[in-house]
């Protein structure tokens, strides 16, 4: 069985009720549910949540709660890895046979169900890693530089600091998207980043919503990408 898992606490505090929060005509979390969904690889899509609303807008939308959270996974400090973890152990108790998985955030408007679908076929080629969205850096991160206290500047690398950015290496980040697994691999390692390949996605579809303002920023942009949609419809 393939196993969608969407970790989704009712306890954000930047943006209070982000998970299921209006964005563009439908609550956030739909934007995760409906790209499993179209992907059609999973057997079961689940919400990992403490939360009832939750729960009762991701049915709404087509994903399943057979289990409720823990508190103690369900607060400020949980890590992604235990509750997946939990989820898996959840689902087991329950007599279901999962051999894969995928974690897929909650805040993913620009969540591609081609994306899914290519970090799945990354992580078949492969035995014991995990396969997770990444994106890159807009600067190479050799470069970078760091205000003191008296608003001076510091390279962070000053060995870099006469390169040009073309010579060096660019750099990539998580796009906090998705991270495919399976089973035996979730259960077993608590640290993703140091044992996965990497999907890269485009920096336009890796908005990272945990501010007012990246919201906003988020809904401008998929707006405007909605409307050259409609623009291209128009002309066909």
């Amino acid at each position: 069985m393939k196993l969608a898992v969407i970790p989704a606490r009712g306890g954000s505090k930047r943006i209070p009720r982000k998970n299921v929060k209006e964005f563009c005509g439908k609550p956030m979390i739909a934007y995760a549910i409906c790209a499993a969904k179209e992907s059609g690889l999973f057997d079961r899509i689940v919400v990992s949540t403490d939360d009832e609303e939750i729960a009762k807008i991701a049915n709404q939308w087509g994903a399943e709660t057979p289990f409720k959270r823990p508190v103690e996974l369900a607060d400020d400090y949980t890590a992604t890895v235990p509750v997946i973890k939990h989820s898996i152990e959840a689902v087991v108790n329950q007599g279901w046979h999962v051999q894969e998985v995928c974690c897929i955030y909650p805040c993913v408007p620009f969540l591609n169900a081609m994306d899914l679908i290519g970090g799945y076929s990354q992580m078949k080629q492969t035995s014991k890693e995990f396969s997770l969205a990444i994106t890159e850096y807009p600067s190479t991160i050799r470069r970078a530089l760091k205000r003191l206290s008296d608003q001076k500047l510091e390279p962070f690398f000053s060995e870099f600091e006469i390169f040009r950015t073309q010579d060096l290496d660019a750099a990539y980040y998580d796009a906090g998207q998705f991270y495919w697994g399976r089973t035996e691999q979730w259960l077993s390692t608590n640290n993703i980043h140091s044992n996965s390949f990497g999907y890269a996605i485009p920096r336009w579809r890796s908005v990272d919503i945990d501010t007012p303002d990246d919201w906003q920023y988020a809904e401008i942009l998929f707006q405007l990408l909605l409307q050259k949609k409609d623009k291209h419809r128009g002309h066909q």
